[in-house]
């Protein structure tokens, strides 16, 4: 008899211990901020009683449901908005080139691109590659190294996508300063949009989550985008930021009720609202329209772009004739009102448009403003267009402090997009949080 009373109370401690383990993992799972708690824990959080514990497990409860109400507070709310590109990066992020439908019968020449594209680059931070697997990164370094890519500053990180479109499925990066004086330092954060291949294509679950994989490997909080508890829909390429708190879109992209409508029901006053929540803006700037061809129906990564705080570069097409012509020319009407985030008027610059550009008769969205500010660079994309030494000139002038150097993006834009919208950075941060191995070790994997 004594020894079934001893083996019933060591089945109970060892139940209570299985239960301590696990409440101590789903604290650790709610302070790393990668997780939804609500979706994951549901059964735990809505039936405690399952629990067989003392007053400890209690106190574990609560604290576990009062992490989980500060978890859901906004970027925001705790200080995070997103920088402006142009500032310090710590590393760009890419993904390798797989989908043969992306660029049909051109997959190995755009592997080439890529390897100019790194090699410009990684000069001035860690360019981080997503890959499938081993065999995949080795591909990749067949290309990279002989085109002279660095790479002792690549890191190859192993999450298998869709597609490579980086700008719109990668980590969107935000930023706050903590402390003060000596102690002053930068944290960064992860702000989750929830990719849905621009509400257009069924293959986009594996790139939805590149965030995920991203705050893990950094060991960054990540943001769920939401509004009114249902996933908030935004791409990288559909907003541009001078990061003093302007932010730029198009009703094209976010306000169509019918055509790639990525948040069904929601109208310009809810959108704004949540891109203040999640991207610490102030101030939503709406153009009408994008170029003909464009595959994202809008993103203003082709039509518009901050390159400093209070200047803009504007697309402009000079032919009456074009398709392109009308759409544009409102733009520049508009953004005669547009005020900055102080109440100053913008400095608009145009960019001009190349030639029409072509793929079995069907018009590809080439632009200049698609071009992707690193820290070594400013990588813009040229056509074999005369208008390519115009747009390359007046980036140079608008960009003294890196040079302006140019990619030909002719084969590139046969997928619908170029530079901007293969890249996405990833700013600076001295957080102790921050992943410094990554830094000094880029070859690591996850």
């Amino acid at each position: 008899m004594a020894n079934v009373v001893v083996m019933k109370r060591v089945l109970r401690e060892a139940w209570e211990l299985f239960w301590v383990i696990r409440l101590f993992r789903i604290h650790d799972y709610i302070r790393s901020g990668t997780g939804n708690l609500a979706r994951d824990f549901v059964f735990f959080l809505s039936e405690p009683s399952a629990c067989p514990l003392d007053n400890r497990a209690k106190i574990f409860i609560f604290t576990a449901n009062s992490m989980e109400k500060q978890k859901q507070a906004t970027p925001a709310a705790l200080g995070f908005s997103m920088p402006a590109e142009w500032e310090p990066h710590e590393a760009t992020w890419l993904g390798w080139p797989h989908h043969p439908t992306d660029w049909p019968d051109k997959l190995d020449t755009i592997r080439w691109v890529y390897g100019e594209i790194v090699r410009k680059i990684a000069p001035g931070e860690i360019v981080r590659i997503l890959v499938d697997d081993k065999a995949e990164e080795r591909l990749a370094l067949r290309y990279l190294r002989p085109a002279g890519a660095d790479a002792s500053r690549i890191q190859f990180i192993r999450h298998s996508t869709n597609r490579g479109w980086t700008r719109d499925s990668g980590p969107i990066f935000v930023r706050r300063n903590v402390g003060e004086g000596a102690s002053k330092r930068a944290e960064t954060a992860i702000a989750h949009f929830h990719f849905n291949a621009w509400a257009k294509y069924k293959d986009w679950r594996k790139d939805r989550r590149v965030p995920e994989t991203a705050a893990r490997l950094l060991r960054k909080p990540l943001f769920h985008a939401e509004h009114n508890g249902k996933d908030f829909v935004i791409e990288g390429g559909g907003i541009e930021v001078n990061g003093r708190g302007t932010l730029l879109t198009t009703e094209e992209c976010y306000l169509d009720p019918k055509v790639q409508v990525r948040n069904p029901g929601l109208g310009r006053k809810q959108i704004e609202e949540t891109l203040k929540e999640y991207l610490g803006a102030t101030n939503v700037l709406w153009l009408a329209a994008g170029p003909a061809g464009d595959d994202t129906h809008g993103h203003i990564d082709d039509i518009c772009r901050f390159t400093n705080r209070n200047t803009l570069v504007l697309i402009k097409e000079g032919n009456k004739k074009d398709a392109n012509y009308r759409p544009l020319a409102e733009n520049w009407e508009r953004i005669q009102d547009f005020r900055l985030e102080d109440g100053t008027r913008p400095e608009v610059v145009p960019l001009p448009m190349p030639a029409p550009v072509y793929f079995g008769g069907q018009r590809l969205p080439a632009s200049y403003a698609n071009f992707y500010i690193c820290n070594a660079a400013v990588l813009a994309p040229t056509f074999n267009d005369p208008n390519d030494r115009i747009a390359l000139g007046t980036l140079a002038e608008l960009f003294k402090d890196r040079p302006v150097v140019g990619i030909h993006a002719v084969d590139l834009v046969l997928g619908f997009g170029t530079l901007h919208c293969l890249t996405q950075q990833q700013p600076v941060s001295n957080s102790q949080s921050s992943n410094s191995k990554s830094r000094t070790n880029p070859k690591s994997k996850v």
